[in-house]
């Protein structure tokens, strides 16, 4: 009989309530149902922050084939630039500065070859080396220089005042190379040029060739000039690979 007063006691006070507060506070399944919900919430939040815990896989790249670049004044034999600069003021080169010798480099020679009443007949020859590392978020050494190749082309191909621009591609030249030869008009004297990009590996070869003559003698012809930059392209490209025996 008690137990019955006390049943009845609790009904009628929960019945004197609002109804919001008997749904929130005396239903008897209210308190079971929040744990459930609330351990549905707590797993699927550990299982998110499991998921964006595991680490993102990187990118991995071609590694780069050539580590190392060759001594650049080196890179063309003397015997061949004695024959395309006569009377270099630097028979060994100049070195371009470089801050960091490891991914750049160049070296020139000029000269003027005084042929007394026959004129004189001026050379200058300019090789540069540029190296590529590979790198996750830029890509591999051979991709970077490839990209690359394109846009030094393109800067020769853009030379301002070049008359006669012609590019032929150049075989046996790396993996690819490409001259460019022009005539352009400097100091009053018409100048011809050939200029070579060509691509080894994660390397590029820059060279450019020109002569003119002076006091009244003929400039070199085309073909010359062509094939004495394309003899040095050869020897420069053959370098590199020889640096990283």
């Amino acid at each position: 009989m008690q137990r019955s007063a006390s049943r009845l006691s609790r009904v009628l006070a929960c019945a004197a309530v609002p109804v919001m507060l008997v749904a929130a506070g005396c239903s008897s399944g209210s308190d079971s149902g929040d744990k459930g919900s609330g351990s549905k919430d707590q797993a699927a939040s550990s299982a998110s922050a499991s998921a964006s815990a595991k680490p993102t896989p990187t990118k991995t790249v071609e590694a780069a084939k050539f580590a190392k670049l060759p001594d650049v004044c080196k890179a063309v034999s003397a015997k061949t630039t004695a024959a395309l600069v006569p009377k270099a003021k630097a028979k060994n080169g100049t070195t371009a500065e470089s801050s960091d010798v490891t991914s750049r480099g160049g070296c020139s020679w000029n000269g003027l070859e005084d042929k007394g009443v026959k004129g004189s007949q001026y050379r200058w020859l300019d090789v540069s080396f540029y190296r590529y590392e590979s790198d996750a978020t830029l890509g591999s050494g051979q991709e970077r220089a490839t990209e690359n190749y394109a846009k030094e082309l393109a800067k020769f191909q853009g030379t301002q005042g070049a008359k006669k621009l012609k590019t032929t591609a150049a075989a046996g030249v790396g993996d690819e190379a490409s001259t460019v030869t022009y005539q352009l008009k400097k100091t009053d004297e018409d100048f011809t040029y050939a200029s070579v990009v060509a691509r080894t590996g994660n390397v590029l070869v820059l060279l450019s060739y020109n002569g003119a003559g002076y006091a009244g003698a003929d400039g070199p012809s085309e073909k010359a000039i062509s094939e004495g930059a394309l003899k040095a392209a050869k020897e420069a490209v053959a370098a590199v690979a020889v640096a990283n025996k």
